[in-house]
């Protein structure tokens, strides 16, 4: 399946007032294609929208809910009022709680539950209805949360499989339809957005990413590869994939990781702000974070991975470092066997 070059597709991008969102919509206009920007910050979006426009694009922003249905509904009907349809829809949406388990409000698990996985449910399926009729593509952005977990972001990590696990169930029915309808899972590993500034956060400090982070305009590249040349899934971040596939191999040695998990989400000595933007949208209208470690200024992985001819290259290296990172990690590995 090929879609339409970028400069002739409407792509509606939700979670677009910041981070992720807010880079793919930047760079899909830079590429030509008019973009339907939606968060729950309608006056960053406004701005965004104008410069957009000033640079010679054509945007729009709905300010929009994308936990509840009908707000979503919204979303489209606005791309269809004002550009006639959409070609790709792309989930970005979401937001995390840091803290242990036990201590997370149940309020807290709802509104991220509502976020993160419903916001992908409601914008999939309001997407697909669409889509059945001409053709084009969804993108979900899940993470290695997808496949793996994380002490201190339990229910983010559990979103993220949900997520996983209603886009392959979704790819498969359309599949068996017939449907011109590509469905892509983008996996990012540790990005530099302000996902740890904007989380609610129960823990003492400001939280940081683990490393390797890599740039946003990774995703964003990754995102608009999909929206014209579909893959099933796509990792973003050769550091991710490895500890996916190191988990594979030894589950019980990445599970005896978790102090050193936790220990790294907490290397930032700045005062935590609780609250966040979980229950109500604030801090919008940035593409970066401020890590305090160095950021990857791109990912050699993924951008091979986007070359079909590259791919098998890849996975033969990254299914050796595999095997030296278990043999190195696995806390019952003896010697002489």
């Amino acid at each position: 399946m090929r879609h339409k070059p970028l400069r002739n597709q409407v792509i509606v991008i939700t979670g677009a007032s910041s981070g992720i969102g807010l880079a793919t919509a930047r760079m899909a206009a830079e590429r030509g294609a008019r973009v339907v920007l939606a968060a729950r910050s309608g006056d960053v979006l406004a701005r965004i929208v104008r410069e957009i426009e000033a640079q010679g694009g054509r945007a729009l922003a709905v300010t929009a809910d994308v936990g509840q249905r009908k707000e979503v509904q919204a979303i489209a009907d606005a791309a269809l009022a004002a550009f006639g349809g959409f070609d790709t829809w792309v989930n970005v949406a979401g937001l995390t709680v840091y803290g242990p388990l036990r201590e997370i409000a149940d309020a807290d698990h709802e509104r991220l539950i509502q976020t993160n996985l419903w916001g992908t449910i409601y914008g999939s399926l309001v997407a697909v209805e669409h889509l059945r009729q001409r053709g084009g593509a969804l993108v979900n952005v899940g993470s290695i949360a997808s496949d793996l977990a994380f002490p201190f972001q339990g229910l983010y990590a559990t979103s993220k499989h949900a997520v996983k696990g209603f886009t392959d169930t979704l790819r498969m029915e359309l599949i068996a339809e017939g449907a011109q309808v590509s469905v892509t899972l983008v996996k990012p590993a540790s990005i530099d957005t302000p996902l740890p500034q904007r989380a609610r956060n129960y823990m003492d400090r400001e939280p940081t990413l683990p490393p390797p982070i890599y740039p946003p305009e990774e995703v964003a590249n990754a995102i608009l590869h999909a929206a014209v040349h579909p893959q099933r899934d796509i990792f973003v971040g050769g550091g991710g994939k490895l500890f996916v596939m190191g988990k594979e191999f030894a589950p019980g040695a990445y599970d005896e990781l978790a102090p050193a998990i936790i220990a790294l989400q907490k290397r930032t000595e700045r005062p935590r702000e609780p609250e966040g933007a979980l229950h109500a949208p604030r801090n919008a209208g940035q593409v970066r974070g401020d890590p305090p470690i160095y950021v990857m200024r791109t990912s050699a992985y993924t951008r091979a991975t986007l070359h079909p001819l590259a791919t098998t290259a890849v996975g033969l290296g990254l299914a050796a470092s595999v095997a030296a990172l278990v043999g190195g990690l696995n806390p019952r590995r003896t010697r002489g066997r």
